[in-house]
């Protein structure tokens, strides 16, 4: 069932980067796409990540099999609630607020991160006394928690000038 949500979750990533690759290359970019678009992969990402944090990847032993803690879920769900904001405040002044390089890695690491460790955990009984799945997880994990933290400063940074211009 897990290689199931795997495979799920890839269609998902790959339409959602057709879809914007589609959207730019014939100029079809919109404000609303810049909202809802990243908006989707929000959910996507941030479901998958709340749920490996969840209680349904706790094993006997009461460790996380996924290797994603609640603190990891924070940094990833807080700078996606920040840089939503951030856009909604830019776009609202007439600011296009589009993805960055940051933002699209980030995405890709997320994106890339998640089915990965899916994939490990769905398969770590073939695998019994390896100990390159549990280090994968955690290489995994960590890139991408480090990658979305760091791409948070560079939104912050995009959105200084028009904070500092309202007083905010």
């Amino acid at each position: 069932m897990l290689d199931l949500a795997v495979v799920i979750f890839i269609v998902a990533a790959v339409t959602d980067a057709i879809d914007g690759y589609i959207a730019r290359k014939r100029g079809l970019e919109t404000a609303l796409g810049r909202v809802l678009d990243p908006f989707v992969d929000k959910v996507l990402v941030c479901g998958a990540f709340i749920i490996f944090a969840g209680p349904g990847f706790v094993d006997a032993d009461g460790h996380n099999v996924t290797e994603v803690t609640a603190w990891m879920v924070v940094v990833i769900v807080g700078r996606e609630l920040l840089v939503t904001g951030l856009r909604g405040f830019n776009e609202a002044r007439g600011k296009p607020f589009g993805a960055s390089l940051h933002g699209k890695l980030k995405m890709w690491m997320q994106s890339i991160s998640a089915p990965a460790v899916l994939l490990i955990v769905a398969n770590e009984h073939s695998w019994p006394d390896a100990t390159w799945p549990s280090t994968a997880k955690k290489a995994l994990v960590w890139a991408m928690v480090i990658v979305t933290a760091l791409s948070t400063i560079q939104y912050i940074i995009r959105s200084r000038d028009i904070l500092e211009e309202n007083g905010s």
